[in-house]
């Protein structure tokens, strides 16, 4: 298993950085990445020569980091899971997740879309370890984004903090959803439980974007965006303003017409940083909510 290289050309404006500098403000990578590649089996190589941060940079130097290699946690095991993959590369990894499968492992399930990735990647022999960069509720569908490596988490992480990184969810939700609208609520744990929350004063703050699409007999379908990104987000504030999703029974919906939250991760968009170019990618919802959204 080949140990993560990166290199790059030094531009004529950065003629005269040592590397500390370019690797740090140049190419964004952490200080504590640095330090791991100094001291846990990296290596930095200027023009093909082992190098120290100290070195001095001139215009057409080429530039090149080998990562150490991660350490897998061995409290994670390989799961040979169905995998829906939506686009791969060197540095990301984008996958369509099923509903009824949480993202990361709990003592409370028997598999998640973590272990399935662990699996893939042992299979195509990829030394690496797990880099969620977003996460959905168990019985959420949708696409869920994981890094290939350390360095590309970090990137995206940064994207996440500043709202570059753009998600559309699709809901059903209870009743007829008159116009579009936003709710601000901060978000908190509901006294007595460990898992629901609820809107409370003393809660995170916690904003949510809707847009109506279409409107049923008994229930709305909506496109929602989330400006911040609170646990059980878009089913507490739904619930807030009496429209609970169809199959949330945790938050109020009924299970009547689907017999889980019917939720579903659509869109993603982000700036990809080793590409230098904004990508975007749909996936379209699984079968049963597919059904009632085709009602009409």
């Amino acid at each position: 298993m080949s140990s993560l290289m990166m290199n790059w050309i030094v531009k004529e404006e950065e003629e005269g950085m040592i590397v500390r500098e370019y690797l740090l403000q140049g190419k964004s990578l952490s200080r504590s990445m640095l330090t791991d590649i100094k001291f846990k089996g990296g290596r930095i190589c200027v023009n093909g020569v082992s190098s120290n941060v100290r070195t001095i940079l001139n215009e057409g130097d080429n530039v090149e980091i080998t990562f150490p290699d991660e350490e897998i946690s061995e409290s994670m095991s390989p799961l040979d899971l169905p995998l829906h993959i939506i686009y791969e590369d060197d540095h990301y990894l984008l996958v369509n997740k099923q509903a009824n499968l949480p993202t990361i492992p709990s003592r409370h399930s028997v598999g998640s879309l973590a272990q399935a990735v662990l699996y893939y990647y042992k299979k195509m022999d990829l030394n690496r370890t797990i880099h969620p960069v977003n996460r959905l509720d168990r019985d959420t569908s949708g696409l869920v984004l994981f890094a290939k490596h350390r360095f590309a988490h970090d990137l995206l992480s940064k994207q996440q903090r500043s709202k570059e990184m753009k998600r559309m969810y699709l809901a059903l939700v209870h009743g007829a959803v008159i116009g579009n609208g936003e709710v601000n609520a901060p978000i908190g744990r509901r006294e007595g439980s460990i898992i629901e929350r609820t809107v409370r004063p003393d809660g995170q703050h916690a904003v949510t974007n809707y847009n109506v699409s279409e409107r049923y007999d008994s229930y709305s379908l909506l496109q929602l965006a989330l400006q911040t990104g609170r646990t059980h987000q878009i089913r507490v504030h739904m619930a807030s303003i009496g429209h609970p999703l169809l199959g949330d029974d945790l938050y109020g919906g009924s299970r009547e017409l689907i017999t889980r939250q019917a939720l579903h991760s659509a869109k993603l968009e982000f700036y990809h940083p080793f590409l230098e170019e904004t990508i975007r990618f749909e996936a379209d919802p699984p079968e049963d909510m597919k059904r009632l959204i085709q009602k009409k």
